[in-house]
């Protein structure tokens, strides 16, 4: 049984800020799961001993803001890329936007303490908890990082099995499941029982699904995923470019002649030409050289007719023409421009910044599967990655997490991608510019990796795709309904007698 904290004053606070802390750990990469179970009936028994909802909200905006504090800690390294123009971001940076998320915790804590105590209040939270995630993931165009239904990313065979219930679902989905379950040890002997027959059973029905496999078929083209390991500080000097160009083309060439003369697709990271490759027609050629038969889907900046930059993926083949342009449409907040909607009286963002694009598109590749690229940030968003009127045949990510270092944020950043390639029934490539690149087939199983600060390439063969799952097909409204059910259910006045140690 957990300990009881008191009803109020700075100690409880603070034991819930340790709480949240704690419950990081489960995140990605450590994914140490075991401690929801201490830390979720924890949550609950503060909320119980709470005098209302909004000292609730208190409770769980505590809670929350350990959580984020721990799981967002990576966003300090991309301060410190330019430490010497926004080193007065580095104490503010993760405790402003931890804060920030922190109130749809808190939000739901404050929900969870209309319920009656015991089960009720287990299913409020958890409902309530999952529709708080949908909101942020809309709110100041959204933000939906370490959703706790990511916890099941696992690497291996272990986490094939458990997120597989994401095919129905999406993450969303995983995250009322995971809350559902955590709070087991604050409920009667019963519920710990019944929890873990939903356990046992979420486990059995994801073993059957990923046993259905089939690997590539004879004529799938080959992957080649080409990783060319810049540091964030080296990516844009000018005395480097040529360099960091002639890398790219020689990893392409040598992935190229590992993959054979049959069809291939290359992938360079997100913008890793260091050319502007509208106009650049010299850096087009030299592209098209390397890639030969190939196809290649090539990451860098362009600039619009008004003049204005656009984060792009370009698909160019083996003469150098440019077939399809994709440009990015989930920009990042101060990333890559300067919000309208929060003015801080900064300008962090020179000019602006980035131009936005039209949102999840289909690029056709002549005699080759259709792909539905994601660039970067657009990878964390569930349901919004893929245009369902054009179903692709794949998923790309291109991605720069070099911002970050060796720090948890790439491996968070991967385990999203996984989930993306799970929710859609679709196999996923993503090439990251200091790592992690890898291959998931449509089930999330890792077909293949390249590790941390590596430079090299992937290659292997593109995993079949599936038929549409029923998250590919209906999307949020599912997560949506369910969340919604769970907080009906939880408002129900209870009729079951309740054990003395119920929340």
């Amino acid at each position: 049984m957990t300990p009881k904290p008191s009803a109020a004053g700075w100690r409880a606070d603070g034991a819930l800020l340790g709480a949240g802390a704690l419950a990081a750990l489960a995140l990605p990469p450590v994914h140490a799961i075991p401690v929801l179970l201490c830390c979720i009936p924890y949550l609950l028994r503060a909320i119980a001993a709470s005098d209302g909802p909004r000292q609730a909200f208190r409770r769980g905006w505590w809670f929350g803001f350990g959580l984020n504090l721990i799981g967002l800690y990576w966003i300090t390294e991309a301060i410190l890329v330019e430490a010497a123009k926004f080193w007065w971001l580095v104490p503010l940076a993760v405790p402003a936007l931890s804060a920030v998320m922190a109130v749809f915790v808190g939000a739901a804590a404050a929900v969870s303490r209309l319920a009656p105590a015991g089960w009720p209040r287990v299913f409020a939270l958890a409902g309530a908890w999952t529709l708080s995630d949908l909101v942020r993931q809309f709110v100041a165009t959204g933000f939906p990082w370490n959703p706790i239904g990511s916890v099941w990313a696992i690497p291996g065979w272990a986490g094939d099995i458990m997120i597989q219930p994401a095919a129905w679902a999406g993450v969303h989905g995983l995250t009322l499941l995971s809350l559902l379950l955590a709070a087991a040890p604050a409920l009667s002997l019963r519920w710990r029982a019944t929890a873990l027959a939903a356990f046992a059973l979420w486990a059995g029905g994801g073993l059957l699904r990923i046993e259905d496999k089939s690997p590539a078929g004879a004529s799938a083209p080959t992957l080649v995923i080409v990783q060319g390991n810049v540091p964030q500080g080296q990516k844009w000097n000018r005395a480097l470019v040529s360099s960091i160009f002639d890398r790219y083309l020689m990893l392409t060439e040598d992935g190229l002649r590992q993959a054979g003369s049959g069809p291939a697709i290359v992938v360079w990271p997100e913008t890793a030409s260091p050319y502007q490759l509208q106009t650049d027609v010299n850096a087009r050629e030299a592209i098209g050289q390397s890639l030969g038969h190939a196809t290649g889907l090539i990451g860098a900046v362009r600039f619009d007719s008004e003049g204005r930059p656009r984060n792009s993926l370009f698909a160019i083949d083996g003469g150098g023409v440019i077939s399809q342009l994709f440009d990015k449409g989930h920009l990042v907040p101060f990333g890559e421009y300067q919000p309208n909607w929060l003015p801080i009286g900064v300008q962090i963002v020179p000019g602006g910044g980035f131009v936005s694009g039209p949102g999840p598109t289909t690029m056709t590749l002549p005699g080759l599967p259709s792909v539905g690229p994601m660039i970067c940030y657009e990878a964390i968003f569930p349901g919004q990655v893929v245009d369902s009127a054009h179903r692709p045949g794949w998923l790309v990510n291109v991605t720069n997490d070099a911002w970050f270092g060796n720090s948890t944020g790439p491996r968070q950043h991967l385990a999203a991608a996984r989930l993306r390639a799970v929710e859609e029934g679709l196999p996923l490539a993503r090439a990251a510019n200091t790592g992690i690149s890898a291959v998931f087939d449509a089930f999330g199983h890792e077909v293949s990796r390249l590790g941390m600060e590596q430079t090299g390439v992937i290659v292997a063969p593109l995993p079949t795709a599936l038929a549409p799952t029923w998250f590919a097909r209906f999307g949020l409204p599912i997560p949506l309904a369910f969340a919604v059910v769970a907080i009906v259910l939880g408002m129900l006045p209870s009729r079951v007698r309740r054990a003395p140690e119920l929340p």
